[in-house]
């Protein structure tokens, strides 16, 4: 399996509806912890706007976290005007099944958005959907991720390597 995601961006403000229709995609599965809002809970800057223009271009999206933490996942889901899932166990298919039935889209036409490639680069290869790694939005992270992110951030550093070969 291939664990490099189809794009990889700064942010998720670099997604934009354009973006989305070149590569035949109408919704999106976004990520809640360090690709919406960082440890402290802080949102994107900009992020209520970013949200607002895809679903006026036609964009579906839903929130689909790992996270059991109601409160926090409500709180973002509710400033994004949002669906969400919790305790997703992503990368495993169920959650991301929720996901798709919500949001009433073929895989081939949803991206999954998130700061992970273990989770979200992992979860979308397995559905078949389009994968969009974003950097993390903070530094600090869960203990699991803080023992993952040395990994992810190797692989990372292979892919840009092969990719600046092109």
């Amino acid at each position: 399996m291939n664990i490099y995601p189809d794009l990889y961006l700064d942010s998720i403000k670099n997604i934009n509806s354009e973006l989305l229709k070149k590569n035949n995609l109408s919704g999106l599965i976004l990520d809640v912890d360090n690709t919406l809002i960082d440890y402290y809970r802080n949102l994107v800057d900009g992020a209520e706007k970013w949200c607002e223009e895809l679903k006026n271009e036609g964009i579906k999206c839903i929130i689909l976290s790992n996270s059991n933490k109601k409160d926090k996942v409500e709180t973002v889901a509710k400033k994004l005007d949002l669906d969400y899932i919790l305790f997703a166990k992503k990368p495993l298919k169920s959650g991301f099944k929720k996901a798709l039935e919500k949001l009433d889209l073929k895989p081939e036409n949803v991206a999954v958005v998130g700061d992970q490639i273990s989770t979200d680069v992992v979860g979308a290869r397995r559905m078949n959907m389009f994968s969009i790694l974003v950097k993390q939005v903070g530094k600090k992270d869960i203990l699991i991720t803080k023992i993952k992110r040395p990994i992810e951030n190797a692989i990372m550093k292979n892919y840009l390597k092969k990719k600046g070969a092109k």
